[in-house]
């Protein structure tokens, strides 16, 4: 299966696979808990401006694939290369300074709910720019809640908002130190299909005006279609198809096949 060149339902431009710079990579990557092995060897290239997803049920390791690529778990065997880093043999500094350029965008949108919105988009501006110009943080933070169609929100606090909202201003949290790399843990979980969608094309607004490269997780069939512009199958901690999503949509893989149950 080629996966060299792809598309989405959006008709955004394709993105040449083969042409385009590596930003990010992974060879051989292993992880076990205990006597539980949830990586197995897993290698994958990310391509500049690419939308890469990673598809698997839960389980089946694609959350700590992301967590080891940030040096947020530390992998028992294999090679992580970031943005010309590599991962693990960085000190506490230089994984910092690399961390900057890499946008994670939790599952649970992992804000802060004691802080109004205002407050979760000035803390990464404060803690890792030193930045306390209250003019120039306000204009940061309106222009990243504009970005997500939230500038509305800025006095709220997370309790007041929706799922699809709280998704939302956890990306534009991300999103205000201009990331490179974009990396997106389970974007659609928990969220009706109306809000899934618009998470979806907020995915693919990101790329276009950030000119970010993304790893999409997901066992979201539908954000998978919408967003990548490749996938990976993972499936059992191990790479089972890499191809594009109609390839893989057309392949009689009985591990893939409940996929497309819909």
């Amino acid at each position: 299966m080629t996966n060299e060149t792809s598309n989405n339902e959006k008709g955004n431009e394709k993105v040449d696979v083969a042409d385009t710079e590596v930003v990010a990579r992974v060879e051989n990557l292993k992880k076990s808990f205990g006597d539980l092995q949830v990586l197995k060897g897993i290698s994958l290239n990310l391509h500049k401006g690419e939308n890469l997803v990673i598809l698997g049920r839960s389980g089946s390791g694609k959350s700590v694939l992301i967590k080891c690529m940030v040096g947020l778990m530390t992998p028992d065997e294999g090679e992580i290369g970031v943005l010309g880093y590599n991962v693990r043999s960085l000190s506490s500094e230089e994984l910092n300074e690399m961390r900057q350029q890499v946008g994670f965008s939790f599952q649970s949108s992992a804000l802060y709910d004691s802080m109004t919105v205002q407050e979760n988009l000035e803390f990464p501006l404060k803690r890792n720019l030193k930045l306390f110009d209250k003019k120039k943080l306000r204009e940061l933070v309106k222009t990243a809640l504009q970005d997500v169609g939230l500038e509305e929100t800025s006095k709220r606090k997370p309790a007041e908002l929706s799922g699809g909202m709280k998704k939302r201003i956890g990306i534009a949290r991300t999103l205000i130190l201009k990331p490179k790399i974009m990396l997106y843990d389970e974007p659609t979980a928990g969220l009706d299909p109306i809000t899934s969608t618009e998470i979806n094309e907020l995915i693919l607004n990101v790329r276009q005006k950030y000119n970010t490269s993304s790893i999409i997780i997901t066992h979201d069939i539908s954000c998978a279609q919408q967003t990548a512009d490749r996938v990976i199958a993972l499936v059992d901690g191990q790479s089972k198809i890499e191809a594009t999503f109609d390839e893989l949509k057309n392949t009689k893989d009985p591990d893939l096949a409940p996929f497309f149950k819909y």
